[in-house]
């Protein structure tokens, strides 16, 4: 097995790799922080380089992986959600709209992407201009500038630009713009951001309790769920981050907290681009809320769904009556319906939404709350994932009663995330790049949507390892030195970490990852050193969780779907589940 050939004088900026860990750990153990923050999601990486770019000193620690819970299963759209403004949220929706303006500018244009969606039109006389008025206010709250306007379109323009669509299903449509991005790769940028500013960025290190200095929290006690080892990790403030599980963290600490979290459960399926002729996006009224059609690379993404979900949050399941939904609801506008054989991949996420008199989950409100629940700890949860700055600012800012002296005010809207700079350049010289790589142009775009300017590390760590530049076996959209730069660099400590979050292998291919896994176990045993047999452990777990959530899938109800998927085991064995 070739090993990545690295230079001794080379930096990586941010890097997450098995040296970074071990002086983590260390760190973790040794040093006084100015804030602990819990929760490797968005809203957690976002808090960590909130508070890193203020010049404090910050602790950000995750029990699983980086984005393994929400952050990695939304519809990866940056929006300002079209319906609120139905709702009458202008606020969420302002605000909203003004962080998707920032990222596509300035903060991340690497990863975050105009889409186009159609909206079609159904009424006569009064829903165009009702749905031309609301469009107005979104194509101009938040100052956005950098996606087209909206755009007005007779039946047969909509069916030019969507033939997919039945005939019968509209009377005319209107196209207008939201952003899109990975959104595991932009929360594990977003951490990465955060150690290249000098946070400390801890996974597979959960928090079992905390430490206490009379009626205050003063740190976490914490535990590695690899070895095994604990420590205590002390802090003038600990910010509890971690969406769904917030209420857990909350009964751990002792305190208890301002406001409760409920899981509301978001299914999407995958199908391929093919079946489903169309030069756009579209957005789908449903009785219960909205449907998206939403391009991703050669695949459509199609969702969501919206019920409460009251059992295992590490790994919420789809049901078959789930995936029913999907394809009732978007087969209703399909010229040619979608059948359950077109499936490439699924997955299940859940919308840590603050609890409220209703009990319809998609009409609790996607706002965010942030409070003081005991000197020394600080609670934020809701929000969407397009306003995780916003949050993460309002949490440091929350902490400041807790932290010596005075803090810095938030700057993260103007601080771009690694592979931000430069970006632009390098998509102009994507030839000349890949001619000297021995890569197809195309080729060299994808890779520079995935990580901008640190292209120059990915391709850098094939270095007298040209083999490392063919296509990963079973994935042939990614490339083997992406596996191996996962796990060198970008905090992948198993398996499935590469093929879920790293790369979307496990939802982009029918096979969801299996005819990689070997392939992919192997590249990265050449970073951490494993040997054959635990090669095999992380292929033999990594294809057991696949089976579980195949069957999962085929089961009738919530209940009996978490019963199958439950049973796969962990990737991270040592985690240990809250006490509910």
């Amino acid at each position: 097995m070739a090993k990545a050939k690295e230079s001794s004088a080379e930096i990586v900026q941010g890097r997450l790799g098995p040296a970074e860990r071990q002086e983590a750990w260390r760190r973790l153990g040794s040093e006084h922080f100015d804030v602990v923050i819990i929760g490797g999601g968005v809203t957690g990486a976002g808090a960590a380089l909130d508070a890193a770019t203020r010049g404090l000193r910050v602790a950000l620690v995750e029990a699983r992986d980086l984005a393994s819970g929400t952050s990695s299963r939304s519809s990866k759209l940056f929006h300002g959600g079209l319906r609120y403004l139905e709702q009458l949220e202008f606020g969420l929706v302002r605000e909203a709209l003004r962080e998707r303006e920032l990222m596509i500018t300035r903060i991340a244009p690497h990863l975050v992407k105009p889409v186009s969606f159609l909206y079609p039109l159904t009424k006569r006389i009064w829903e165009r201009p009702y749905t031309a008025a609301g469009l107005f206010l979104y194509d101009t709250m938040g100052g956005s500038k950098s996606v087209p306007g909206q755009k007005h379109l007779t039946r047969a323009g909509a069916l030019r630009m969507v033939p997919a669509l039945k005939r019968s299903a509209l009377i005319g449509g209107i196209r207008y713009y939201d952003a899109q991005a990975d959104d595991a790769r932009h929360t594990m940028t977003v951490a990465r951001t955060a150690a290249h500013y000098g946070a400390v960025v801890r996974t597979s290190t959960q928090v079992t309790g905390m430490l206490r200095e009379a009626d205050r929290v003063a740190g976490v006690h914490v535990r590695d769920v690899e070895t095994g080892a604990e420590i205590e990790v002390k802090a003038h403030a600990v910010i509890n981050c971690t969406g769904v599980w917030t209420d857990e963290i909350q009964r751990l600490a002792g305190t208890r907290g301002r406001f409760r979290v409920r899981a509301s459960k978001g299914v999407h399926i995958v199908v391929p681009r093919d079946r489903i002729v169309s030069e756009s996006g579209m957005i789908l009224r449903t009785e219960k809320s909205v449907l998206f059609v939403i391009p991703w690379r050669n695949h459509w993404i199609v969702g969501t769904t919206d019920t409460d979900w009251n059992l295992d949050l590490a790994h919420p399941a789809a049901t078959k009556k789930d995936i029913d939904y999907i394809l009732t609801h978007v087969n209703k506008v399909l010229a040619t319906p979608l059948t359950n054989d077109d499936i490439e991949g699924v997955y299940a996420g859940l919308r840590p939404l603050l609890s409220g008199e209703s009990e319809d989950t998609s009409k609790l409100s996607r706002e965010h709350a942030v409070a003081r629940v005991a000197p020394g700890l600080v609670a934020i949860a809701g929000g969407k994932y397009t306003t995780y700055r916003v949050m993460a600012a309002d949490a440091i800012d929350a902490a400041s009663p807790d932290l010596p002296g005075r803090i810095m005010s938030s700057i993260t809207d103007k601080v771009p995330l690694l592979g931000a700079d430069g970006y632009h350049a390098l998509v102009n010289q994507a030839d000349q790049l890949g001619a000297k790589h021995g890569l197809h142009p195309y080729r060299v775009r994808h890779l520079l949507d995935r990580y901008g300017s640190l292209v120059h590390q990915v391709l850098a760590t094939a270095d007298g390892n040209p083999e490392l530049l063919r296509p990963l076996a079973g994935a042939p959209d990614y490339l083997q030195v992406e596996i191996v730069y996962a796990a060198a660099c970008e905090g992948a400590l198993h398996l499935e970490d590469a093929l879920t979050r790293r790369t979307r292998i496990s939802i982009e291919y029918p096979h969801r990852g299996v005819e990689s896994a070997e392939a992919a176990a192997k590249l990265m045993a050449g970073v951490h050193g494993w040997d054959d047999k635990r090669v095999a452990h992380e292929i033999e777990v990594y294809t057991a969780r696949v089976e579980a959530e195949r069957d999962s899938q085929t089961q009738p109800d919530d209940q009996a779907a978490d019963a199958r998927r439950s049973a796969a085991p962990e990737a991270r064995p040592e985690v240990i589940e809250p006490v509910s």
